[in-house]
Order: structure tokens, then sequence, then C-alpha cells
């Protein structure tokens, strides 16, 4: 069953595209016609571009100021029952402070397809590929805890196909695969590649019947596969530990209600249990259970304003693996993530501002018991010159503390402040 999931999701590799870890709420510009272009360039300051600990000795924390040059492109085709979308962003960062390798290169792909075959049948697909090294970049959906950066090329691809059943008039069915690839540059014992290349895959299935005139009940299923598949050990020293013992299966119950309040206001609740299987019946950590929590809100208060305020709890993947003294892997976290963001919009200026904070219960090896707390936030202001230059200048604060610093020889905590100004042309 791995194997035929892991080659099902092989031969959908594509594109779509992850947002930018350095604009949170840029705006965009809606046209008429079915492309456009933009490019962007910026100065900035970053003070700890590497994500290291103040208090490692083994490496010091650098800061640095630099330049940023992205172009990008889209196209977006609408006929009577089909939508088709695609979009690359590159991003080009170079770091004054580097003796060598001063320049940091990301590459960002969007695809997505949908057609309505009738009114009851309708199909989606997206894929969502990416080469970067900041791990807002690399995982934008907060679906691991691996918030250091990762030198060289890393790789990221997300597939998903959605197909959405009217059973009756008033029941409808929607099937759902999700299939994400990780592939770091980093190999050797104990390194990036060992302890984050994997497969995921997620398999969903919901019935969903209105139960009032703005509310939709939901009931649903999932099944979820981790699977590492790389030949390193994930022990820096030592006996060698395979990445398999981290291989998990989990199973999803779950209950839900989508709500529409008004035309601006629509609310998903999503609550139920993760039973958590795992492969290796020698791993010290047993099988578990834990509650499964999504729900978001978002509300479109005025024209070209929004607020969005979300919560998500559930197992996830770390870049957690053996810790100095001990002899058993990290397997994985139980974390709870809050996030939100508002965009407002005063004339020609739009404000913007984003935040997450994700509370992880590490399991696991000398990591059993201890937490990372993270948090990430942002504002951005984009002055509009006309419709097609901006003008625009923001801040972006990343802190992790985690209590395996209390672990003699680890330094995992870390905090970094960037601070950026800039022009962005579109047309």
């Amino acid at each position: 069953m791995k194997k035929f999931i892991t080659t099902a999701g092989l031969a959908v590799l594509g594109a779509a595209g992850v947002q930018g870890a350095w604009a949170p709420g840029a705006s965009s510009t809606e046209t008429t016609k079915p492309w456009s272009v933009s490019a962007t360039l910026r100065g900035f300051y970053d003070d700890n571009y590497a994500t290291r600990n103040a208090h490692d000795p083994s490496v010091q924390k650098r800061d640095s100021f630099g330049f940023e040059i992205s172009p990008s492109a889209a196209l977006n085709i609408f006929r009577d029952q089909t939508s088709f979308g695609l979009s690359y962003v590159y991003d080009m960062r170079y770091y004054d402070d580097r003796k060598n390798n001063k320049a940091d290169h990301s590459h960002q792909i969007n695809g997505k397809v949908s057609h309505a075959f009738s009114p009851r049948f309708k199909l989606d697909a997206n894929d969502s590929f990416v080469i970067a090294q900041e791990p807002t970049l690399i995982d934008p959906n907060g679906t691991s805890l691996a918030p250091l950066r990762s030198d060289g090329n890393n790789m990221r691809n997300t597939v998903g196909i959605s197909f959405t059943a009217g059973l009756t008039e008033t029941i409808d069915s929607v099937f759902t695969y999700t299939g994400t690839w990780y592939d770091y540059d980093e190999q050797g014992p104990g390194s990036r590649s060992a302890l984050l290349d994997r497969w995921e895959h997620l398999l969903s299935f919901n019935l969903r019947r209105p139960i009032f005139e703005r509310t939709v009940g939901v009931i649903g299923y999932q099944y979820g596969m981790v699977d590492y598949n790389s030949k390193d050990s994930v022990a820096f020293a030592g006996p060698y530990i395979s990445p398999d013992v981290r291989d998990n299966h989990s199973h999803y119950g779950y209950l839900g209600i989508d709500q529409t309040f008004s035309p601006t206001l629509n609310a998903s609740v999503r609550g139920g249990v993760q039973v958590t299987e795992y492969d290796d019946k020698n791993s010290i950590q047993k099988d578990t259970w834990g509650p499964y929590v999504d729900a978001n809100a978002t509300w479109l208060y005025t024209q070209g304003s929004y607020a969005q305020l979300g919560v998500r709890h559930q197992r996830m993947q770390t870049d957690v693996g053996v810790l100095v003294g001990g002899f058993a892997p990290n397997q994985d976290a139980e974390a709870t993530t809050v996030y939100g963001s508002i965009n407002h919009r005063f004339g020609p200026l739009v404000a913007s501002l984003i935040g997450s904070y994700q509370h992880a219960d590490l399991h696991g090896g000398l990591s059993d018991g201890k937490a990372d707390d993270y948090l990430l936030a942002g504002i951005n202001l984009t002055y509009e010159i006309n419709k097609f230059l901006a003008a625009e200048t923001g801040y972006n604060y990343d802190n992790l503390d985690s209590e395996l610093n209390r672990i003699p020889g680890v330094y995992r905590s870390f905090s970094r402040n960037r601070v950026y100004v800039g022009i962005r042309a579109t047309y």
C-alpha cells in the first residue's frame, strides 16, 4: 500500500506556489487580462539570517545587509466549466556579510485546474513546487516543525486532487488526496535529509449536508501516512538508526460545521480525534491518540479589507533527531497553532499584519516531554503610487523558545529580526 501511494504521488509532480515569507499581506493587482507580470526590488537588514542560537559556541550568529530581486508571472484562464491558473516566482537575496555563496535563490511554481462536469460533479487539482532555503517557503502551511534555515536547494512538492459528487439533492460527498514530498540538500548522519526527507500522504472523505439555511454539517474521515525515505542515519554519531523508525500512519474521525453568517463573514470548524500508529513496533514511542481540531474564520469587513483567524491541533513531523547523550530519536510532536492576519486599505495605502504562534509537545527520545514555542509576526505597508507601481516597507520577527536548550550541548532557540524597503512594478 505504501509503495503504491508513493508511486501515485511521484507521478503527479507539477507546480503551484507558496506565499513569500517577507511579504506578509502584499497586495495583488487584479486585472481583466488573463496574464500579469511583476518585479520587486528591496533592500533589507537581517540580524540572524542563519537562524543561529546566540549562545552556541560552535557557530557565530551573523547579521547582514543585502538586497532582493524577485520577478514573477501569472496566467489565469476562465471558461464556462473550466478554470486554469499557473504562476512562477523567482527570488534572489544577496547577503553582503557572506564571504562565499552570497546569494540565495528560490523558485516557486503554482498550478491549478478546476472542471465542473455538471452542477453536481466537480474536479479540482492543484500542485505546488518550491526550491528554497527559508522554512516558511519550504513549508508555508505549518505541517511540520522545522523552523531552522536550511542551506542548499531544498525541494518540496505538494499535489492535491479533490472530487465533489452530489449524492442527492441535499448531500454532497468530497474525496480528497494530498501528497507532499520533501527532499533536502544536506546529507550525512543527522543531516536535514536524514531528519526531513519524506513523503506525506493524506486521504480524506467528507459527507456534507445542509442543516439550516446558512449552516452545512460535515462528517469526515482521514487516513494519513508519513514515509521517511533517506538512507542516512538520524543520529550524528553512534550506531546506525534508520529514518524508517519514524514512519507512522494516522486515522482521523471528525464532525464539522461550515457557517455563513453573512455574504462577508464565514467560518469552518472541524473537531474529532487522531489516532497515530508507528510502523516500527520496536519503537519506544507507543501508538497514541489525541484531539484533532481545524477551525478558521474570514471576514471581509469593507472593500479591499479583510481579517482571518484560525487554530489547528494535530500531530506533525519535526527536525529533531537523536540528541546528545540519547539513543532513541524524536518521533514527532503534538502541536497547537493559532494564526491570523489583517489586511486593511486606507485609500492607496494598504497595511497588512500577520502572526502565528505554535506550541509543540515533542515525543520520543530525550526530547520526550519537552516543548517548542514558535512565534512569527510581520507587518507590511504598501503605498500604491499608481495601478502599476507600489512602494513598500515591512518588518518580520521570528522567535523559537525551545525547552531542548535545557539539555547540555543543545542550542535550538533563536530570535530573528528583518526589516526591508522596496518597490514593486506590476503589469
